[in-house]
């Protein structure tokens, strides 16, 4: 069965500990517009397989449109109707990964992108999901795998996001020799990727290159909306730097827009 055509995403997943970008996910997308678009119809002269596939495609739909209006529950539901007509159906496993992971469960999240992966060898979105997966859960090493079996595949459109996220998890692994090489490719790319940005700013930050860690700190903020980490690394930058002015002015946004954070990082965190 042809599976939906996929759309990027990005999940509420945070890299680094500090929150400075976010990894890079695939999701299916339906395809279908409106909400309340009608089931396919039936013909009597259609095989069971044809009627089978009919019904995928409309739950995987439905799955599709209400997780993005936040109804968890149903959209766990229609995939898990796909999972029992086609457990073959990566769309479906990659909605439930989803879900599992909006609600924080992680375990389930891991497993569904794995098998997505497993499922679709050939496919560097999925790849790249449980690479994702892999390095935001404590497995940077063998998330490296997958974001270089995504690397390679062919015709992967989704090269930027993937050799973004092999940069900042190289960064975590201390395998330093390949993080710029990794992230300068991605932004050859994408040269507003918002994970490669921040991940060349705290690299040129843990090399001690601050001017460096700056210009990629201020397009990082321009190019996506803003989070803690970013914030916080960009006042621990102009700290060493020695302009407190501006780094008085990035920790009262840091107070402003995310109070709770703030109370909780009181001190520098830009750290590899």
């Amino acid at each position: 069965m042809r599976q939906p055509k996929l759309l990027l995403m990005a999940l509420a997943v945070v890299m680094l500990g500090t929150a400075c970008s976010r990894l890079t996910f695939i999701r299916p997308k339906g395809g279908i517009k409106e909400i309340d678009t009608p089931k396919s119809e039936y013909k009597v002269s259609d095989s069971k397989a044809t009627r089978q596939r009919l019904e995928e495609r409309d739950s995987l739909g439905l799955a599709e449109q209400r997780l993005r209006v936040g109804d968890l529950n149903t959209a766990a539901q229609e995939a898990a109707k796909v999972l029992k007509l086609n457990p073959q159906s990566v769309g479906a496993h990659t909605l439930l990964a989803i879900v599992a992971d909006r609600r924080g469960q992680t375990k389930d999240a891991g497993e569904h992108y794995r098998k997505a992966a497993e499922l679709a060898p050939g496919d560097g979105g999925m790849l790249n999901n449980y690479g994702a997966w892999l390095c935001s859960n404590g497995f940077p090493a063998e998330a490296l795998v997958w974001f270089d079996r995504a690397i390679a595949t062919p015709g992967y459109s989704g090269q930027a996001g993937a050799l973004a996220n092999a940069g900042g998890c190289a960064l975590q692994t201390g395998q330093y020799e390949r993080v710029e090489t990794d992230l300068r490719k991605a932004l050859a790319l994408d040269p507003k990727n918002a994970y490669a940005l921040a991940s060349m700013a705290r690299n040129e930050y843990r090399l001690g290159r601050y001017m460096g860690a700056r210009a990629f700190i201020e397009r990082r903020l321009t190019a996506a909306p803003v989070d803690p980490g970013v914030l916080q690394l960009a006042a621990d930058i102009e700290t060493k730097l020695g302009d407190m002015a501006a780094a008085e002015k990035y920790r009262q946004r840091l107070r402003a827009e995310f109070p709770e954070a703030a109370a909780g990082s009181p001190g520098e965190s830009a750290r590899p």
